[in-house]
């Protein structure tokens, strides 16, 4: 299925340079299921461009398949994320534990139990999100932030947050196959019942044909290597 270009535009919320393993620039529903929010969602990491199956880790990979990997070898472990938008902080749930280590049975095997037999009506929503922020864009517009980093997030409810504040770091918590931002937006603030809604990013770049080639409101592929840098205007809480 063909993304359909989105009149909701968010900023890039994440620094330098980044690969989408799941974006519904690729398929929709871009993570197998119209659960959750997740319609739209985008998963954010990064690798290692030069080495052999781009590998998000500093180890190899039979020490991820049979030892297990810790979080902080994961490049993306620990980066700052930005708020995409204007609005008031609606959620911000912290504390859920990571699991310190990555281990591919383990994560699979964790990733399929919550997909099959989750239940919204009885199970609590951070065995799948972990540490979350949401954010209210406009009425029946939110954007939720998901998997952070265990005691990073920066904002409280009722906080205002503008485009470009710091609001927490990557991380590994809740239904993680490894260190990632997960972002989408939503008609709810309820992600257990919402429904996803699609969006574009104003800007970012992609690596092509050896040069960085701008790209406006848009949507990364997961075949794009991708890149946002800092804007002149941005600020910080």
């Amino acid at each position: 299925m063909i993304y359909k270009a989105s009149s909701i535009i968010m900023e890039f919320p994440l620094r330098g340079e980044w690969y989408s393993p799941n974006t519904p620039g690729t398929k929709i529903p871009s993570h197998g299921t119209n659960r959750l929010g997740a319609r739209y969602a985008i998963d954010f990491v990064q690798v290692n461009w030069e080495r052999k199956g781009r590998p998000a880790y500093r180890n190899n990979f039979v020490q991820y398949l049979f030892l297990g990997v810790p979080i902080e070898k994961y490049y993306c472990w620990g980066q700052n994320i930005y708020a995409p938008c204007d609005g008031v902080i609606i959620q911000a749930e912290d504390g859920y534990k990571e699991r310190e280590k990555t281990n591919w049975i383990a994560d699979m095997s964790n990733a399929y139990k919550n997909a099959r037999y989750f239940d919204p009506e009885k199970d609590d929503i951070q065995s799948v999100a972990g540490n979350y922020i949401i954010i209210k864009y406009k009425e029946g517009i939110y954007a939720a932030l998901v998997h952070l980093q265990t005691g990073s997030i920066q904002v409280s409810v009722g906080q205002r947050v503008r485009k470009g504040d710091l609001i927490g770091r990557v991380g590994h918590s809740g239904n993680s196959f490894a260190p990632h931002l997960h972002f989408q937006l939503m008609d709810s603030s309820d992600i257990a019942n919402a429904v996803g809604v699609p969006f574009a990013f104003k800007e970012y770049e992609i690596y092509t044909d050896g040069v960085w080639k701008k790209v406006t409101n848009g949507i990364p592929t997961n075949i794009d290597r991708i890149r946002f840098n800092k804007p002149e205007s941005e600020h910080f809480n």
